[in-house]
């Protein structure tokens, strides 16, 4: 047992204080403590360190300079100190010991016991603080060995594994941030191999770099980073955006085709900003929809030209029969209006994907998939504009949706097989969940209210503070890397106990490899060392660790 120290004051409303025993250098800030009080363990992290002096002429003086060495310590360490500002997070009831007469009483009025709460009380003075140990890790994060914990990283201090509870994880939506160059790709990787390996829910990415299927080469170190199609070969099933889609060189396991009946006005709408459409668009979409149907109103608007015109036999110039402003005229629309509109959904009448009649029901193969329990990586191809990402991601996601609802409506009123628990991963989530466009897409709706329905959000963003306020307050879990801007770390931080002391722990990280884990899915905020995306983590998931079930679950038995 590592003693650190031990406690002069504090209260319930403000942080403890511990005094100091060791040197400061062998504590940071972010160490996992424990506080022993009799029956008592109380967890809490360090949030400060803080120079004292039983006089502050002592601090002046340098003694070492005008005193022999070891007086000098000595005067020191009867003078000089540091104290600790732990944040307490938890408290643990541990009962008497297991060799006390007073233990088989105890257990019986106990049995639940040893139980974890909410800080409700504060231990005495002096009572000892340590260093967390292995023991510490596993009783509030669990042994890795358990099933459904995943190993997400170490203490900084002594590199004792941390888990994440991957069934928790998914009951609610999530967030992995960080600033640009923190590893936000490389550790949602990790976190998808281990909810892929559990077989802990499907999961569906929409990739719009193509990072995520097959292998790629990490941009700083040109190293090989493999995919998650190679490691889980027949789990995983990577869809390419537009027939004859090549990814990396590869062909996907087969495609995705929109057809241009699947398409609302509300998806034309979600695009105002990047179409720049103007107010009067909904009043046209909503006659176009009038006058054509709702699966034909895209195909009959898409074949309208635009400026032809026929003279009559007057001499006068009037719009032809199949032009848009001949529509217009029909429909009592605003000519210029629609033909306004008409030329800025141009960049979608274009689009290859967008088809008539698709070859094949990939939308529906995908939904197969996903209720099947397979992974989908839908990789975006060469249509990498915001464009193409926010229009396919909020249709394809608009179908989920509804047979997620179906599913388990038809589970809780007739029985019928529960639903597989699904993730839907969004890069760059801030381009979907802002506050403008929030409101209008599927995702918001999943943050709020989808969870019942068995599907949640992985969100990966460099800046959360752009993110809608109403769809961060929904995210469970929160994974943050190092941030230098204080409203994304405002942002990261909003509706937790203790932000004002975690902020300068979040701004303080290292900008690779350290991540502070947060909320609901965790029983404590807590910074780690976050694991390698390397061979060593492979051969740990898939290596000769892991027993007969996993490696069949690989295999794409069960």
């Amino acid at each position: 047992m590592t003693t650190i120290g031990y406690i002069v004051g504090g209260g319930l409303k403000e942080n403890l204080r511990a005094r100091l025993t060791i040197a400061p250098q062998e504590v940071q800030e972010g160490a996992f403590v424990v506080v022993e009080s009799h029956d008592w363990q109380f967890y809490g992290l360090v949030t400060d360190l803080q120079l004292g002096a039983t006089d502050p002429r002592f601090a002046d003086e340098q003694s070492e300079n005008r005193l022999p060495g070891e007086l000098a310590a000595l005067l020191h360490g009867q003078t000089l100190y540091t104290n600790l500002e732990i944040l307490p997070a938890l408290m643990l009831e541990r009962g008497p010991d297991l060799t006390s007469p007073e233990y088989p009483a105890w257990r019986e009025a106990h049995p639940d016991d040893p139980r974890l709460l909410p800080v409700k009380t504060i231990p005495p003075h002096h009572a000892v603080v340590r260093l967390a140990e292995p023991g510490d890790i596993a009783e509030i994060f669990g042994k890795p060995e358990e099933e459904g914990n995943f190993v997400i990283g170490t203490t900084r201090e002594q590199g004792h594994p941390v888990c994440i509870d991957l069934r928790k994880l998914v009951q609610r939506s999530s967030g992995v941030f960080g600033a640009t160059g923190t590893g936000k790709s490389f550790l949602t990787r990790i976190v998808l191999a281990g909810l892929i390996h559990d077989n802990a829910a499907a999961v569906l990415v929409f990739d719009m770099h193509n990072e995520y299927g097959f292998d790629d080469t990490a941009t700083d170190t040109g190293l090989r980073v493999p995919g998650l199609k190679d490691k889980f070969s027949s789990r995983v099933r990577v869809v390419g955006l537009g027939q004859g889609a090549q990814i990396r060189g590869h062909t996907p396991d087969f495609n995705l085709e929109i057809a241009m009946g699947d398409i609302q006005p509300r998806d034309i709408e979600l695009l105002g900003r990047e179409l720049d459409l103007k107010e009067t668009t909904p009043t046209t979409l909503d006659a176009l929809v009038t006058e054509f149907g709702a699966g034909r109103w895209f195909t009959e608007f898409r074949q309208m030209e635009v400026g032809t015109v026929i003279e009559t036999d007057e001499g006068k110039k009037t719009p032809a029969p199949g032009s848009v402003a001949h529509w217009a005229n029909g429909a009592g629309v605003n000519v210029m209006a629609a033909e306004g509109l008409h030329n800025k959904m141009r960049r979608l009448f274009n689009r290859a994907y967008i088809v008539e009649t698709p070859a094949a029901d990939s939308v529906g193969e995908v939904i197969k998939a996903l209720e099947a329990g397979q992974h989908v990586v839908l990789s975006f191809g060469h249509f990498e504009s915001d464009l193409d990402y926010l229009l396919v991601s909020n249709l394809l996601t608009r179908r989920i949706r509804d047979a997620w609802e179906k599913r388990t409506n038809a589970f809780r009123t007739s029985g019928k097989d529960e639903p597989h628990p699904l993730v839907i991963v969004l890069e760059e989530a801030h381009k979907l969940l802002n506050r403008e466009m929030a409101a209008q897409t599927t995702f918001s709706t999943i943050a709020r209210e989808m969870r019942k329905y068995y599907v949640t959000l992985l969100i990966i963003d460099q800046r959360p503070s752009q993110i809608y306020d109403e769809v961060m307050s929904q995210l469970g879990t929160r994974i943050s890397g190092w941030l230098g801007d204080e409203d994304d770390i405002r942002a990261v931080l909003s509706g937790l106990a203790g932000r004002e002391a975690l902020r300068g722990m979040l701004a303080r990280l290292q900008p690779k490899e350290e991540v502070l884990l947060l909320g609901w899915g965790v029983p404590m905020p807590l910074p780690v060392r976050s694991r390698r995306y390397d061979a060593a983590f492979w051969e740990d998931l898939l290596g000769k660790k892991r027993g007969a079930d996993a490696a069949l679950r690989d295999l794409g038995f069960g």
